[in-house]
C-alpha cells in the first residue's frame, strides 16, 4: 500500500516556504537566488489539456527555438522601439511611420517578427533599423516595408548576410544592396564588374540602384552602323569607302579604370542611372548596292543621352552629287575619277565633343581609273586618293578606336578602303572591311565597307554595338 504525506507548506531550515499551497495555486521555490533541480530521465510539466506558463518577465534557456516568435499582444507599437529576439510585434502606423530597430548584438538563430497591425504600411511605412548589422547583405541603408498587411520574419544568420527575411509579404525587402541590379543584353563579368553587351535592340533594365552612390554610374561604348562603300558600273573609276559608324565612350574611370580609346576623354563622362528601363538602339550597317546605285549610310545607335550617328556612305558614280562622300559619324570617301575634285564626307555629324568620327578622303580630278577616297574612321581621316593611270591611287580607310571595356582590346568604327591596283583592295582602317572592296564589313564592329574595284557591287557596312559596364559586387 502506497504511503501519503499531506501538508500545506514545506519550509527550509530558516523557515521560508519552498512549497506553498494557496487555494488552487502551488508555488515551488523560495524566491530570488534559489535554484530548483529536478533530476530524472523524464520530467513532465503540466497535464494533458493543461497549460504551462512562463511568468511575465521571466526568461528561458535550453529549450531551443522552433522558428517562431512569441507575439506581443499586450503592447501594440505606435512609436519607434528596439526589438528583442524571440518576440513578434504588431506595429500600428496609422498616425505615422514607425522604426523597429533590430537587436544590436545578435547571435545566430535570433528571430524577430513584425506585422502590420492596421493595414497601413502602404501609407505610413515601417522602417527596419539594422541595429548595426546587415539585412540580406546590405549594410548601408535601413529598408522600409510599404506593403499593406505585411508580415516580416527575420532570422540572424551570420556576419555576412546578417538578418535574412524567412517570410515576408514584400519580396523586395532588403537592406539595400551597395550595388545596382540590372538585366538586359548578354551579360559577362570582368572582376567586380558586370558587362552588358547589346548586338541588337533591347532594354537595359535597372531594377534597383545601389545604396552607395558612385556604384550607380555606368561606363558605356555606343557604336553606330558603318556606311556602305560606293559601287561602279565596270572597271573605270573606283568608288569611295564607307565611313565608320559614330563612336562614343565614357572615360572608363567609374568602373575599374580600364584602357579606353582616345575618344574616352573629357568632357565625356559616365552616366548615372536610376531604377528605370533604358531603351537600347543598335544601328545596322548601310546596305551594299549594285553597280552605279546610290549607296547607304549606316544607322544610329543610342543609350540614354548618348547617340552615335551612322557612318557616311561612300561616293559612287552617280552625277553630279553621287560622287561626294556622305556625312555621318565618320564621313564616306569620295568617288574616284572624273574631271572635278570630289570631296569626302564630313565626320562628327552631328557634332559632339569629343568628336565621334573623322572625315572621308577626297579624290582629285584625274584619269578615269583613278582610285576613290577612303572612308573616315573614329580616330583617323580616310586617306585621299592620288592621280593615277590605274586604280593604284585609292585611299586607305581611316583608323578606328580600340577599347578594353569588355576586359580585352577590341577595335571598332574603322573606315572602308578603296581599290589600289590589280585585284586587291587598298585596305581599310582598323575594324573596317579588310577582305576586299566588295565584301561585307564585320558585324557589330561599326566599320565601313570598301569601295568597289572590279565587281561593280559594294558590301554592307558593319552593324553597331552598345556595351554597358558597372560594378556589381
Amino acid at each position: 500500500m502506497a504511503s501519503t504525506i499531506k501538508v500545506d507548506n514545506v519550509q527550509n531550515t530558516p523557515g521560508t516556504n519552498i512549497i506553498n499551497k494557496c487555494v488552487v495555486t502551488t508555488t515551488i521555490g523560495a524566491g530570488a537566488g534559489e535554484t530548483i533541480n529536478v533530476c530524472a530521465a523524464t520530467v513532465n510539466l503540466g497535464r494533458s489539456g493543461g497549460t504551462v506558463n512562463l511568468t511575465c518577465g521571466a526568461t528561458q534557456s535550453g529549450f531551443g527555438r522552433t522558428g517562431t516568435v512569441n507575439w506581443d499582444t499586450a503592447s501594440i507599437k505606435t512609436a519607434g522601439f528596439t526589438a528583442v529576439s524571440g518576440n513578434g510585434y504588431f506595429v500600428n502606423t496609422t498616425s505615422g511611420g514607425v522604426t523597429a530597430t533590430l537587436p544590436t548584438s545578435p547571435s545566430a538563430g535570433d528571430i524577430v517578427g513584425l506585422k502590420d497591425y492596421a493595414q497601413t504600411f502602404d501609407s505610413n511605412a515601417l522602417t527596419i533599423g539594422r541595429g548595426g548589422s546587415a539585412i540580406n547583405g546590405g549594410s548601408v541603408q535601413d529598408p522600409t516595408v510599404t506593403t499593406e498587411g505585411a508580415t516580416v520574419m527575420l532570422v540572424y544568420v551570420d556576419g555576412t548576410k546578417g538578418w535574412i527575411p524567412t517570410q515576408d509579404d514584400t519580396s523586395a525587402l532588403s537592406g539595400a544592396s551597395d550595388f545596382l541590379i540590372a538585366t538586359g543584353g548578354t551579360p559577362s563579368q570582368c572582376g567586380d564588374y558586370e558587362i552588358r553587351t547589346f548586338t541588337g535592340p533591347g532594354t537595359f533594365c535597372v531594377s534597383s540602384i545601389g545604396a552607395v552612390a558612385p556604384n550607380n554610374s555606368v561606363d558605356y561604348q555606343v557604336v553606330a552602323g558603318g556606311g556602305s562603300g560606293g559601287s561602279k558600273p565596270g572597271t573605270s573609276n573606283n568608288d569611295g569607302g564607307g565611313g565608320g559608324g559614330g563612336y562614343r565612350e565614357s572615360p572608363g574611370t567609374a568602373t575599374g579604370s580600364y584602357t579606353v580609346s582616345p575618344l574616352g576623354t573629357s568632357p565625356a563622362a559616365a552616366i548615372t542611372v536610376t531604377a528605370s528601363p533604358y531603351a537600347i538602339v543598335v544601328g545596322g550597317g548601310g546596305a551594299g548596292v549594285g553597280p552605279c546605285t546610290a549607296t547607304n549610310s549606316g544607322n544610329t545607335s543610342s543609350f540614354s543621352t548618348i547617340a552615335s550617328a551612322g557612318g557616311g556612305r561612300g561616293g559612287y558614280c552617280g552625277c553630279p552629287t553621287g560622287g561626294v562622300g556622305g556625312v555621318g559619324g565618320s564621313g564616306g570617301g569620295a568617288r574616284g575619277g572624273g574631271a572635278l575634285n570630289t570631296a569626302g564626307g564630313a565626320g562628327n555629324t552631328p557634332p559632339v565633343t569629343p568628336p565621334q568620327g573623322q572625315p572621308g578622303g577626297t579624290s582629285p580630278p584625274g584619269y578615269p581609273d583613278q582610285g576613290g577616297g577612303g572612308g573616315g574612321g573614329a580616330t583617323g581621316a580616310g586617306a585621299n586618293a592620288t592621280p593615277s593611270m590605274t586604280a593604284a591611287g585609292g585611299g586607305r580607310g581611316g583608323t578606328g578606336a580600340t577599347s578594353c571595356i569588355t576586359g580585352s582590346p577590341v577595335a571598332r568604327s574603322g573606315g572602308g578602303g578603296t581599290g589600289c591596283g590589280g585585284a586587291s583592295p587598298c585596305g581599310s582602317g582598323t575594324a573596317g572591311n579588310r577582305t576586299g572592296p566588295s565584301a561585307n564589313a564585320a558585324d557589330n564592329r561599326g566599320g565601313g565597307s570598301g569601295g568597289t574595284l572590279s565587281s561593280g557591287c559594294s558590301g554592307n557596312g558593319g552593324s553597331g554595338i552598345v556595351i554597358i559596364r558597372y560594378k556589381f559586387q
